[in-house]
């Protein structure tokens, strides 16, 4: 069996648009006909872009190769260009790739993915959510009002959630690390504080940053939510600052977590030896798949510390992320979008199940989902944003910071 032939699929979600402006879905069949899907979590580049470099690294490292030599291919990827070491494009576009030669390798042995990668340990996945506005509520207003959040927080709770995650702490800026404006910091409080209120000790509260602040600026902002127990405080240092995080869990008695900007083994390794983060978050669609989250896991319990897998795209790779959850020992918790996200679901058939606070892994072969190559062949993304993009302007210590969340303003397909 071997792999012969792959299409690209890239899909923008219908308002309101959870998980980002687009999501990009390899699909791979082999000369026995045998197909298997991925996604990449990647968007340094835009998709056009990200299509040739998916293309290139399939026909350059893996067409024609037997699916199961995962660990042959990503060597040959992670070594292209005389490199050898975490590129988050490259290892994307792999990414997206490794986790279709999985779901090729279930199939082929009529086996669910955690099956090959040691079995269930998990019989079901804890999972959270971010805390989304409900239609017809107004989203700008929505993440930056700690009474909205808070009702939001209790009927998630109320849904089956055991925690919730939010960040309210101002803008993720292209410009590094800055110190938060104290409004910011007075916001930040406020929302834990009536959070904490509206779920009680029903939930964990996740305390979401994306890399904005300095570290004596993170200092000062988690020193400020102790009171409130967060289960943790999520990546508040730029993540190309590694061995800062220890300076930062030094001084702050909140957990730290961070992953889902990092790019292999390497980078997390660096985390871990300097001490100060001990849940990882990784993006299987950036990290470079299904067996380097597996590796990563295993040196993870070595340091006593968790994996909490990240999502903020598509369904697929949630599937990878259930799969590799469902197989570890260390799992502390999954994301997911609300309950398995509305058109997520569809994408997939629902072919996932959601209950009472947790994901069930699904007992099909491969990665378990059936997509719908017609609804995502509906959706196609036109426009020219990444899918992701950070703000170009500075925080504002004069009027204030009102900012998005994870959805574009836009029309998903044109932004």
């Amino acid at each position: 069996m071997k792999l012969k032939d792959l299409e690209i699929f890239v899909v923008a979600p219908p308002a309101p648009g959870w998980g980002g402006r687009y999501w990009i879905f390899p699909k791979i069949t082999t000369d026995t006909g045998i197909v298997g899907y991925g996604e990449c979590y990647a968007s340094t580049v835009g998709p056009k872009a990200m299509r040739a470099v998916i293309e290139d690294v399939f026909e350059r490292h893996m067409q024609g190769e037997t699916p199961e030599n995962i660990e042959l291919m990503y060597r040959r990827v992670y070594s292209s260009g005389f490199t050898q070491r975490p590129d988050p494009t490259v290892m994307g576009a792999f990414a997206g790739l490794e986790i279709a030669c999985w779901d090729i390798l279930g199939k082929a042995r009529n086996r669910p993915v955690w099956a090959l990668l040691g079995g269930k340990m998990n019989e079901r996945i804890r999972s959270y959510t971010y805390l989304y506005p409900q239609p017809g509520e107004d989203a700008a207003e929505f993440w930056v009002n700690a009474d909205m959040t808070a009702q939001a927080a209790a009927r998630y709770v109320e849904m089956g959630f055991t925690a919730v995650k939010f960040d309210p702490a101002g803008p993720y800026t292209m410009r590094g690390g800055h110190e938060p404006a104290m409004s910011d910091i007075t916001r930040s409080v406020e929302f834990c504080r009536k959070i904490r209120e509206a779920v009680g000790d029903k939930a964990d509260l996740l305390f979401g940053t994306h890399g904005q602040f300095t570290t004596p600026g993170a200092i000062r902002l988690g020193r400020e939510l102790e009171p409130y127990s967060p289960l943790w405080y999520e990546e508040p240092i730029p993540p190309d600052n590694l061995l800062e995080f220890a300076e930062v869990a030094r001084h702050v008695r909140i957990p730290l977590a961070t992953g889902e900007r990092l790019t292999t083994k390497a980078e997390f390794g660096t985390l871990l030896r300097a001490g100060g983060v001990k849940i990882l978050q990784p993006a299987l669609g950036r990290l470079g798949g299904i067996w380097e989250a597996k590796k990563l896991s295993a040196i993870a319990e070595i340091f006593n510390a968790e994996m909490a897998p990240h999502l903020y795209c598509g369904p697929v790779e949630w599937a990878a992320n259930v799969h590799l959850s469902t197989s570890i020992p260390n799992l502390l918790i999954a994301e997911t979008i609300e309950t398995g996200g509305e058109f997520h679901l569809r994408l997939i058939k629902h072919s996932i199940r959601w209950e009472d606070g947790y994901i069930i892994p699904p007992e099909g072969p491969g990665l378990g989902i059936e997509f719908d190559e017609d609804l995502a062949r509906a959706h196609p993304f036109t426009g020219a944003g990444l899918h992701l993009q950070m703000q170009e302007a500075p925080c504002d210590y004069r009027h204030g910071n009102r900012f998005e969340g994870g959805a574009p303003a836009t029309n998903p397909g044109k932004g």
